[in-house]
């Protein structure tokens, strides 16, 4: 915008005319200030090469501008950058101290730097160059690591070699996608390693390199890898014990699992009713202590049938009331569908209402209904063949007694009696709840109750995948090629650990000082709160501009930066940033 000037100030300036200009600072300045503290710029020029003709930014400060741009607009095409930094050129050329320029993030070149993290001798430094500093400043615990999969979908054409593919799909199984998958350190969920897959691959077979990986990066042995069922694959936990370390996850109720489970939960039972069961209580969030689980254990022989060394493993029998109370809820529903559907497979006789008339036809719809709800020997459904006989005239016209008649048979099979099958419910409810874990980790290392309730905060790597989709918001991808499919996806990973780790040290800061921060829940202005989300905390810097008054051809004379809060300052120190990350962002040389 350009306004005119008065005459006084033509006198000083010698100029007609000011150009004003206006930034949304909001929360870049402390994004790039995090991704500083954490190392990434440095990390990233160290891992990737740069060519000895390349000019503009280096693929370190070209990474961190265009996360800044992600994690703000939640947007990774790399069509909208370059128009993003080119409404940012001041506020970047000053938090940077390089000049930049719009064309250092042309598609093209963004292109590039998706292609050098895809390849696994970059990346792989990366992420162990990333790990070992985070380690290291914020003194993190190193002993639980979390390994998971999840999926991304997208509409691209699926073609051979290709990553995009289709498979077994938590989301719209019809669409084809890539998996991906993750591990995480406990206690903050934080990334550790990242292997982009295809997704027609089973998750069984991909936990091996990812925990060769993570292992091969912390250089410690006693590591304990926590994962759902699909991590308790035989050669998985052999693996894991081959190189001294720990593993803990649930067995699928498949296989031998399956056959033996009845008789460990009778066992549980037994024990219950003897008050021979542990019981494990957790803290809910209103401060009460409330029953998470009851269990016990039993040790068990492993590996000794593949001709290697076997091991002691430790089985868990676990009862959860919750989760029964939830398959209970489940299960009564599926009755009351199935009763209702039942019921209005033989409808009474009426206009519109079609009737089965063939036996089997019943028989097999009754079944198709008990299959559907999965209540098959739960419910006993008794019918009867019915005959309907009406007499009618032959032909049109009035009746008379000498016009000839005929008898119309109607029949109908018709369910007559819906009974459930008490036993068989009650046998099934009364495994409702259990679930078996396997550890080879010693009492010592990892009671009952420890292992239950570890398990139980498996949602932290769940947390990982909700940031990547609803923040950074990876699907749909906007790439075409393997490369940048897999370049992109490590990129957004790192998005996903600057907010992770943001959270934890303001968390952690507040915690030590018994500290809470207000003004974070627009929904209520009276609400303090010590366990601030990282999303929270950068929409707190929601409305923070920079104003620049210049001449049309000439030197900045004016900056002036929106006053930050007080909760906004003292945010910034407790991350380590301080007042002075926005405060260099405004200058004033010259008054008019």
């Amino acid at each position: 915008m350009k306004m005119p000037l008065s005459q006084q100030a033509k006198e000083v300036l010698g100029q007609s005319e000011l150009v004003i200009i206006t930034e949304r600072v909001d929360d870049v300045a402390l994004l790039i200030g995090q991704m500083v503290t954490m190392g990434l710029p440095e990390v990233l020029d160290r891992h990737i090469p740069r060519h000895w003709k390349q000019r503009g930014r280096s693929w370190g400060w070209t990474a961190v501008l265009w996360l800044a741009h992600i994690l703000t607009e939640g947007d990774h095409r790399k069509v909208s950058v370059e128009t993003y930094i080119k409404g940012m050129k001041h506020t970047l050329s000053r938090l940077t101290a390089q000049a930049i320029e719009p064309l250092d993030f042309s598609d093209d070149r963004l292109g590039h730097l998706l292609a050098h993290l895809s390849k696994a001798k970059y990346w792989h430094g990366i992420e162990r160059d990333l790990n070992e500093r985070s380690i290291e400043v914020y003194a993190l615990p190193q002993d639980v690591i979390r390994c998971d999969a999840t999926t991304v979908s997208g509409d691209h054409e699926v073609t051979e070699g290709g990553l995009v593919q289709c498979g077994q799909s938590k989301g719209d199984p019809t669409r084809p996608q890539i998996t991906v998958m993750m591990g995480s350190l406990d206690p903050l969920g934080m990334p550790l390693s990242t292997e982009v897959l295809s997704g027609e691959r089973a998750d069984d077979g991909v936990y091996i390199p990812i925990i060769d990986r993570i292992r091969a990066g912390l250089s410690k042995s006693g590591l304990l890898f926590v994962g759902d069922c699909k991590m308790s694959a035989v050669d998985t936990r052999r693996h894991i014990v081959q190189h001294q370390h720990m593993y803990l996850s649930p067995l699928p109720l498949t296989g031998a699992t399956a056959e033996a489970m009845e008789a460990w939960i009778a066992a549980g039972v037994a024990k219950d009713e003897t008050g021979e069961l542990e019981r494990i209580f957790r803290t809910n969030v209103r401060g009460h202590e409330v029953l998470a689980a009851d269990g016990c254990e039993f040790d068990r022989l492993c590996g000794a049938q593949a001709g290697e060394e076997a091991w002691t493993e430790r089985v868990f029998v676990v009862r959860s009331p919750a989760h029964a109370a939830r398959q209970m809820a489940g299960l009564e529903t599926r009755l009351v569908h199935a009763e209702k559907n039942l019921a209005a497979l033989t409808p009474p006789r009426g206009r519109g209402k079609r009737q089965i008339t063939d036996e089997a036809t019943l028989v097999e719809a009754i079944s198709t209904v008990l299959t559907a709800q999965r209540v098959g020997g739960l419910l006993h459904v008794e019918w009867e063949k019915q005959t309907e006989r009406t007499t009618q005239y032959v032909g049109r016209g009035r009746g008379s007694a000498s016009r000839k008649k005929r008898v119309i048979t109607h029949i109908r099979s018709h369910i007559t009696r819906i009974v459930r099958q008490g036993d068989n419910i009650a046998a099934l409810t009364g495994q409702f709840g259990w679930k078996a874990f396997v550890t080879n980790a010693t009492r010592t290392r990892l009671s009952l109750q420890d292992a239950v309730l570890c398990y139980r905060n498996e949602y932290r790597v769940e947390r990982i995948f909700h940031r990547l989709k609803s923040r950074v918001h990876i699907a749909p991808l906007f790439v075409k090629l393997n490369e940048q499919i897999e370049g992109l996806t490590s990129l957004l990973t790192l998005g996903v650990r600057v907010l992770t780790v943001m959270e934890f040290v303001l968390r952690r800061s507040l915690e030590k000082d018994h500290a809470t921060l207000p003004g974070l829940h627009p929904e209520n202005k009276t609400k303090m709160t010590d366990k601030p989300t990282a999303e929270r905390t950068l929409k707190a810097f929601a409305g923070v501009t920079l104003t620049i008054i210049k001449p049309a051809a000439g030197e900045e004379i004016l900056r002036r930066l929106t006053p930050l809060s007080g909760v906004q300052e003292d945010i910034l120190q407790r991350l380590g940033c301080g007042a002075t990350l926005y405060g260099q962002l405004a200058i004033q040389t010259i008054g008019i």
